[in-house]
């Protein structure tokens, strides 16, 4: 039986290599969800830019000292016809394949919910592909709710 805790803390620029891979292994693992996606090479994130943004906050988790998970969480401008003005929006979040099933992007999902409540936000949301199931049952068992579906016509 493993005793290492996994820790989560702030992201730094020193954590920006190992970031920048769990992005393309994001990517990588989307593509077959939007065919929209552009070819190599794409970014989704400035990330160097969002771990400096003092209204973004960026985590890690760690474990025996190597970083196995991300995610953030930023703050968006709700619609006018909404009933809060601004929302906390989680993203980035990725769990490295060796380490999933034990409950890491939960523990990454409840410091940014501490996050975004610690600073004001009443509502906090997320997207994630309608086809992606193994991700949309991750997010239910730390209680999001499906809320809407976005529809496109290629043309």
């Amino acid at each position: 039986m493993s005793t290492s805790v996994v820790s989560i803390r702030t992201a730094t620029l020193e954590d920006l290599p190992v970031l920048l891979a769990f992005e393309q292994e994001i990517i990588k693992a989307e593509r077959p969800f939007d065919i929209t996606i552009k070819e190599d090479p794409v970014s989704y994130y400035d990330l160097g830019q969002m771990i400096q943004d003092s209204n973004a906050h960026v985590v890690v988790a760690e474990l025996d000292g190597k970083i196995v998970a991300s995610g953030y969480a930023i703050p968006k401008k709700a619609r006018h016809y909404l009933d809060h003005e601004w929302y906390a929006y989680l993203g980035f979040m990725y769990t490295d394949e060796n380490y999933r099933g034990r409950g890491i992007n939960a523990l990454v999902v409840e410091a940014l919910k501490q996050w975004s409540v610690e600073n004001g936000f009443k509502e906090i949301r997320l997207t994630v592909y309608s086809d992606n199931l193994p991700a949309i049952k991750a997010y239910e068992k730390v209680g999001f709710k499906k809320h809407i579906i976005e529809m496109r016509l290629a043309q």
